[in-house]
């Protein structure tokens, strides 16, 4: 039987850690695991963005190295969308 490789079993440890985020932030009795709940669904939703962009075959030290990379492209994005804020919303009030 084949080994998956390093893709495969760190999107299924990234769906767990998933599902925990969703489990604390479900619970109702302690608003600190809500919040380490939001922050773990947060980060996992961030690394499943760069993670699902992988090769399948991608050998541990690339694989880590393109999620680093696919990471700053998302930052990028994300920060151009929050720089981009304050001149399109100048924009809607001109017209």
């Amino acid at each position: 039987m084949k080994r998956q490789t390093i893709v495969p079993r760190a999107e299924i440890v990234l769906l767990c850690v998933l599902g925990i985020g969703f489990l604390l932030v479900l619970q109702t009795w302690a608003f600190p695991l809500y919040r380490v709940g939001i922050i773990i669904i947060m980060g996992a939703t961030l690394l499943n963005i760069a993670v699902g962009n992988l090769s399948r075959d991608a050998g541990p030290w690339r694989a880590l190295l393109m999620t680093v990379v696919l990471l700053a492209v998302v930052a990028v994005v994300f920060a151009i969308g929050i720089l981009l804020v304050p001149t399109l919303s100048q924009m809607g009030q001109s017209s």
